[in-house]
């Protein structure tokens, strides 16, 4: 898949049951929005087994979502387990990346975790 395809990162814990519930949530809407076009990768990083990949990228909440479009970071930030929101911020994700809109500015580990992610995909 080129790099023109959004990449979906949870962060999570082995150890957090709000990741467990996230889990089926976020294959769902990715499944759903692939199945319909959309250029998506689905990536599920546990924070201590992947470290390294996370870096300086302070995780403060789990599950903490990281959208990545072709321009850069779209969201960084905790996201509960709710399909509806997901769903929304995906699909505005592929409409901006088609529109070549602007991209907000976010903190430069989640920059620099989204440079990783990418370098391993």
């Amino acid at each position: 898949m080129s790099r023109d395809a959004i990449d979906v990162a949870c962060l999570c814990a082995a150890w957090c049951n709000l990741c467990d519930e996230y889990a089926p949530v976020l294959e769902q809407v990715t499944s759903e929005l692939v199945s319909k076009g959309c250029k998506l990768r689905r990536h599920w990083i546990d924070i201590e087994d992947e470290a390294e990949l996370v870096g300086d990228f302070d995780v403060q909440t789990f599950p903490t979502l990281v959208v990545i479009g072709p321009e850069g970071v779209r969201f960084a930030g905790p996201l509960t387990p709710q399909p509806d929101t997901l769903r929304r911020l995906l699909r505005a994700t592929v409409v901006e990346a088609h529109a070549d809109a602007h991209w907000p500015a976010v903190e430069p580990a989640a920059r620099a975790f989204a440079e990783r992610l990418r370098a391993r995909v």
